[in-house]
């Protein structure tokens, strides 16, 4: 009997993981019937995060009203996930861009929803919590979440207020002595896959900032508020850490996420392959199906399929990437890294507006294919 295990990310803006792996699974219950076959959908700390998790391991959606981007009410959740003992909470779900839908303003928008979370998590007694940055629709450095949870911020005039990126700009002062004591208790990972400063040309403003409404002037703005918001932090707790890879993600919530909540910044993919026990799942596995949408120069820095092709190697398991597309200059160093094959989906020499509307079929196609010939073995 063949064990398959199945850790694809999603192909963006066709196909979700979860979809994915249900695709594979069909193929592989056609052509091996009695094969154990393990699912895993991954997601990258952005929309999504909590129902992979879930998915993939097994867990529940705990659903508290904490603030939007606006400070308004609104229903969000996190998941508890390793029998209670750890908590999945994905910023996106109330301070995500969709949520603003024509609102967009990042010098407005706030954290403090996913403070709420953090806390809230905190609180029902988790020994971990991951944090999933992405899609976030704010560049406040994590100050409303940080304000959430009892951090204080002071302007020049030793008035206290809430942060949002358009104030950081007036932050004098910060009192880190309020912080919730439950926070103490956790330990806090944060999933962040760029290695983005907090500011500067390729910090939080400049390279984000436009996608979340930032004209250019408003980008220049931001990124000054970042930038005090970063001597700040210096001041009160005695480290530059605005230069640290990551820093930058997330309107700079990658920041906040070490000055205020005392949690490291890692790869969203090594978060799940620990969560997920992927050393000890993979021990006895034939082969690993895994992909993303483009496998390229990013995907070497160590996303999805690197990731798990490192993990594999170390046990000599085969890894088949299955892929949207592949650019053939970074296929050698992928093999090198542990990818045994790579397969790109698209059958015809079409432009991916038209492709992107046959991704599952495609897909489906390939799996079939690479299926006949491990049958052949």
């Amino acid at each position: 009997m063949k064990k398959f295990i199945l850790i694809p990310d999603s192909f963006k803006g066709t196909l979700s993981s979860v979809q994915i792996c249900d695709i594979m699974k069909e193929k592989i219950d056609i052509h091996f019937p009695q094969s154990d076959v393990m699912c895993i959908p991954v997601a990258d700390g952005g929309e999504g995060s909590v129902d992979a998790f879930i998915t993939a391991i097994g867990g529940e959606k705990v659903y508290e009203t904490v603030k939007n981007p606006y400070f308004e009410d609104m229903k969000s959740y996190y998941g508890l996930i390793d029998g209670g003992q750890t908590a999945v909470v994905e910023m996106a779900s109330c301070s995500g861009l969709p949520l603003v839908e024509d609102r967009k303003n990042p010098k407005l928008t706030t954290t403090y929803g996913a403070g709420e979370l953090i806390l809230a998590a905190a609180k029902s007694g988790v020994k971990k919590i991951i944090v999933g940055l992405g899609g976030s629709s704010t560049n406040d450095g994590g100050c409303g979440a940080a304000a959430a949870v009892g951090v204080k911020f002071y302007d020049k005039d030793g008035k206290a207020f809430v942060p949002t990126g358009g104030t950081l700009i007036d932050i004098a002062k910060i009192d880190l002595a309020g912080k919730d004591e439950a926070l103490k208790k956790v330990e806090i990972v944060t999933m962040c896959d760029i290695d983005n400063p907090m500011f500067g040309k390729t910090g939080a403003s400049y390279i984000f900032g436009p996608q979340k409404g930032a004209d250019p002037q408003m980008i220049e703005e931001l990124d000054q508020g970042i930038k005090n918001l970063s001597k700040v932090i210096a001041d009160t707790t005695g480290k530059d850490i605005s230069e640290i890879p990551g820093t930058g993600a997330a309107g700079a919530m990658g920041a906040g996420m070490i000055a205020f909540f005392d949690s490291r910044l890692q790869m969203g993919i090594q978060t799940v392959l620990d969560t997920v026990r992927l050393d000890d799942i993979i021990s006895d596995a034939d082969y690993i199906l895994t992909g993303e949408g483009k496998l390229d120069s990013q995907s070497l820095r160590g996303k999805v399929v690197i990731g798990i092709a490192g993990r594999a190697k170390k046990q000599n398991k085969n890894v088949i990437a299955i892929v949207g597309g592949a650019d053939d200059a970074e296929i050698d160093e992928a093999y090198e890294m542990g990818v045994t094959a790579v397969f790109p989906i698209n059958r015809l020499p079409q432009d991916f507006s038209i492709s992107k509307n046959y991704s599952k079929e495609n897909l489906s196609y390939t799996v079939d294919n690479i299926l006949r010939l491990i049958k052949t073995k």
